[in-house]
């Protein structure tokens, strides 16, 4: 038995080891692009120091809705009622705790300690995360789709993607299907089921959840319409949601904290590649991350430490 939990431990410890060292990489990467290309920042700096005040004031605005959204989306994956206002600054604290560590894993931990100092055990706390951030995932998508097909021959896709996809999803499936088969990853799915259809039993819940994600999805997407609107960019709004949505999605491969990075490039690539001039990019890029990360971190991380001195994570 000892062996066997040593021979474990060292396991996620490797993994842990890789996934440290791939977020390393990307950092450095991005320092390393933003020290290349320091003049286009400079001058995104400067233009967006230059915007237009009410589109910035209409980014802020929406940048705050999405942490309410956050809280229904929260609310709307568990059965008992949450307390407002707890629940709300849980979300926003969330948000900087998501920062600080790669793939949501900051969020996640702080929604689980939130619902269990609620009353929920570790394994329906547990439920209750990942079936927001599947309805978060399944959101983005719908939208994507949506947004794809209003603004036809925007995204390229590289040829042949559509038999790597198929691949990719026959090995998924398979994956889950052994999965499925063993009796212990069985009866969790036995009990993840039955949250999941207790919450959609409930009409209220199963609105709040879809609603919430949806929400905070678009809500994000018009935090940058908003900042590409502050700084003059020439890009219809269907098209920056779009390019917002697929940009996104792409950081998601590289799981940075905060998609630091990997989240930058990708939408500044994106806008680059629609049309957009390079300066204008880096301001449209800079202006999103100043609402969405840099202004909310400080107050994100006092509000995570008010939480965790009162015992409410």
């Amino acid at each position: 038995m000892t062996s066997e939990r040593i021979s474990v431990g060292a396991g996620r410890g490797s993994g842990t080891y890789w996934r440290t060292a791939l977020t390393l990489a990307v950092l450095v990467a991005a320092v390393w692009l933003a020290h290349r290309h320091w003049p286009v920042l400079h001058t995104g700096a400067v233009r967006l120091a230059g915007a237009d005040r009410r589109w910035l004031l209409a980014a802020a605005v929406a940048a705050s809705g999405t942490w309410l959204c956050a809280a229904v989306a929260q609310q709307g994956s568990v059965v008992p009622r949450l307390p407002p206002g707890p629940l709300v600054a849980a979300q926003f604290a969330a948000s900087a705790a998501n920062h600080l560590l790669p793939a949501g894993l900051g969020a996640g931990a702080v929604n689980v300690r939130f619902l269990m100092r609620r009353g929920l055990t570790a394994g329906h706390a547990a439920t209750a995360v990942a079936v927001k951030a599947t309805a978060g995932a399944v959101a983005r998508v719908g939208l994507l789709a949506v947004f794809a097909a209003a603004c036809p021959g925007l995204l390229r896709l590289p040829s042949g993607w559509g038999g790597w996809a198929a691949v990719a999803a026959v090995a998924v499936g398979a994956v889950l299907l052994a999965a499925a088969r063993h009796p212990r990853c069985r009866a969790a799915l036995t009990t993840v089921w039955a949250d999941v259809k207790a919450v959609h039993a409930l009409p209220r819940r199963a609105v709040a959840l879809w609603g919430g994600s949806l929400a905070f999805a678009a809500l994000h997407a018009c935090v940058l319409i908003s900042v590409t609107r502050a700084v003059g960019l020439p890009l219809p709004a269907p098209e920056v949601a779009l390019l917002y949505l697929a940009a996104s999605g792409a950081a998601a491969l590289l799981p940075t904290p905060g998609g630091i990075g990997s989240l930058d490039a990708a939408l500044g690539l994106a806008l680059v590649t629609a049309g957009a001039p390079a300066e204008g990019a880096a301001s449209a890029v800079l202006g999103y991350r100043l609402w969405t990360l840099w202004l909310p971190l400080l107050p994100g991380l006092l509000v995570l430490g008010v939480l965790v001195r009162r015992r409410s994570l």
